[in-house]
């Protein structure tokens, strides 16, 4: 069974999720997101949902003034309002202790509220409802700009000189490369959290265009370069 067939509607996500706060990291429908994990409190997560339904929230913490902590320590530090569920489709444990996941995304969602709990983790009440759509794949795909896509994201490749497998990249659906490309891009946290709350895929692939382009123009290089 695939996601897309396990979760079709929000009422089939979970109500309340463990949440994962990390910064400058996002999860987007079908991408994936590697993690390793080596803190108690979150090896106890992953434990507890591992033996459910696999599904957890990430979240990033919202930041104040020089805090730069990746993942909070404190239970009541901020968190963002919106994030992304996903599901554990992979799991790997290591002789040292530590566990390697990949989550794939499901849904974003909206922070409702906060579950009092126990645990040395953190449980968000999270409504689906606005990101419906989410669960169609490949919604909005027709309405990308992929040769304006493409373009900027080879010249951005060359002058960065990043190496990739661009006849992946050509082969890959537009849903697949942006929501994969908004994943894993060096952005920092702002910029990760506006490509998470893009209204659409459209729109998601204009902002990483446009912060490609700014990243472009503060090296000297133009977008436009390349045809």
């Amino acid at each position: 069974m695939t996601l897309t067939d396990r979760y079709r509607r929000p009422a089939d996500l979970p109500a309340r999720i463990p949440v994962f706060p990390l910064r400058g990291a996002i999860l987007l429908p079908r991408a994936t997101l590697p993690l390793n994990i080596f803190e108690p409190r979150f090896l106890e997560m992953i434990d507890d949902v591992m033996s459910g339904g696999r599904v957890i929230g990430i979240l990033q913490p919202l930041v104040a003034g020089d805090d730069d902590q990746e993942s909070p320590l404190d239970k009541t530090a901020g968190l963002r309002s919106v994030g992304c569920a996903g599901r554990v489709t992979s799991y790997q444990e290591l002789d040292d202790g530590r566990l390697i996941i990949t989550l794939t995304g499901i849904i974003r969602f909206e922070s409702i509220g906060e579950t009092e709990t126990d645990k040395p983790y953190r449980i968000m009440s999270a409504s689906y409802d606005r990101f419906a759509n989410d669960l169609t794949e490949g919604l909005g795909e027709e309405l990308v700009d992929r040769q304006n896509l493409l373009r900027v994201l080879k010249t951005y490749l060359e002058v960065n000189r990043l190496k990739t497998d661009w006849a992946s990249i050509q082969r890959a659906s537009n849903e697949f490369l942006i929501n994969a490309l908004s994943v894993m891009c060096p952005y920092g946290p702002e910029e990760k959290q506006a490509l998470l709350e893009a209204r659409d895929l459209r729109s998601r692939a204009e902002v990483l265009v446009a912060l490609a382009e700014i990243d472009l123009a503060s090296n000297g290089s133009s977008g436009t370069t390349l045809q």
